[in-house]
């Protein structure tokens, strides 16, 4: 699963993005079009559970969830008619599970702003008109190939005319499809067409380093758009991100403390793309080592298990599974399992947020 970095131009996207994924590359002109392909890095989703884990189970090694993520170049007014370098950076965005969309935040007058004034929502209203007008294209070049499939008596054709009937009804009311309910079958039969506005958003607020809480009216406007719109936002300084990351430990643990974090943006950042693409973490723990595994909400035991191989999945049996907080009251799995606090699952448990498990398969 990978989430797509998206904005116009010069709000700080690709800044963000070196920072998150550690990258050090020389920092690009003050420029519309720095980015021209889509860089991409993996970045460790932050979980304190895996350090409470080992405190009782000592592992060789500790491996986080990870996700990746892609750094799309700035989009544009008439992007979906090819202006900028339009057509190829959306079909960029159609290969990704999720948008993050990086808004302006700040006032700094020596960088440049593509529309002249900043503006948070009139940004936001830019691309999810672009994406909007993209999607509309889409479902056009399709719906003659349906419509004719369809009158052949194809079943799942039909479905497919009556799916894009709905998204277009919903597209020309200028509402993003992330917003429209479809059936299962419906939301099968275009689901390879990669529409944009179906894919579930966070917003990034791009702050000053002054305002790291995001007090400035204009983050105000960026969470009530959001709220609006059923998605999340997280505040972040883009530019003291990237000055934290060429940092070693101890003056990056010095410099937190003098702006008042814990902990750098990535983590707030990591965990809220990882919920906004509707992912969990189960893990597994052993003197090997301590793990966590990435599953989409709902997942069963097999499904789970074909995480780690799919013939774990194919061959499933039984999961025996505890949670962390049996591991912290009884100190060990052994004592867990003696006071009956291990559960063993079948094929039709769904697999929880935070489950220490064990896959038992057929070789």
């Amino acid at each position: 699963m990978e989430a797509g970095i998206v904005g116009l131009p010069n709000v700080g996207k690709s800044t963000l993005f070196n920072a998150l994924t550690c990258s050090h590359s020389a920092q690009s002109e003050n420029y519309p079009f720095c980015t021209i392909e889509p860089n991409e890095g993996i970045v460790n989703v932050p979980d304190d559970r895996l350090q409470r884990i080992t405190k009782y189970i000592v592992p060789k090694k500790i491996i986080p969830a990870a996700l990746k993520l892609v750094d799309i170049a700035g989009i544009v007014k008439g992007a979906s008619d090819g202006e900028g370098l339009g057509n190829k950076f959306l079909s960029h965005i159609r290969q990704v599970d999720a948008i993050v969309q990086v808004v302006r935040c700040f006032e700094d007058p020596d960088v440049i702003h593509v529309s002249g004034n900043v503006d948070p929502i009139a940004d936001i209203d830019t691309i999810e008109t672009e994406l909007v007008l993209a999607d509309l294209q889409t479902l056009e070049n399709a719906m003659s190939k349906a419509q004719r499939s369809a009158r052949g008596g194809d079943k799942e054709a039909k479905i497919r005319v009556t799916a894009i009937e709905k998204c277009n009804a919903h597209l020309e009311s200028e509402q993003p499809l992330r917003t429209l309910k479809l059936s299962e079958a419906e939301a099968k039969s275009i689901h390879s067409f990669g529409l944009m506005t179906a894919k579930p958003i966070l917003y990034v607020a791009n702050v000053d380093e002054s305002d790291l809480e995001g007090k400035d009216p204009l983050v105000d406007k960026v969470r009530a758009y959001a709220d609006a719109a059923g998605a999340n936002v997280v505040c972040v300084s883009a530019k003291l991100e990237s000055e934290l990351a060429d940092l070693d430990e101890d003056d990056r643990a010095e410099m937190l403390a003098d702006v008042g974090l814990d902990a750098p943006a990535l983590s707030t950042i990591a965990k809220a793309a990882y919920n906004t693409l509707g992912l969990e973490s189960y893990f597994t723990a052993g003197e090997q080592e301590v793990r966590a595994w990435t599953i989409p909400a709902g997942a069963t035991a097999p499904q789970a298990a074909g995480v780690i191989h799919s013939d774990f999945e194919k061959g499933f049996i039984r999961c025996e599974v505890y949670n962390l907080e049996d591991l912290e009251a009884y100190g060990s799995e052994k004592e867990i399992r003696q006071a009956g606090k291990l559960r063993v699952e079948g094929k039709e448990y769904v697999v929880k947020d935070g489950d220490i498990c064990h896959f038992l398969h057929k070789i």
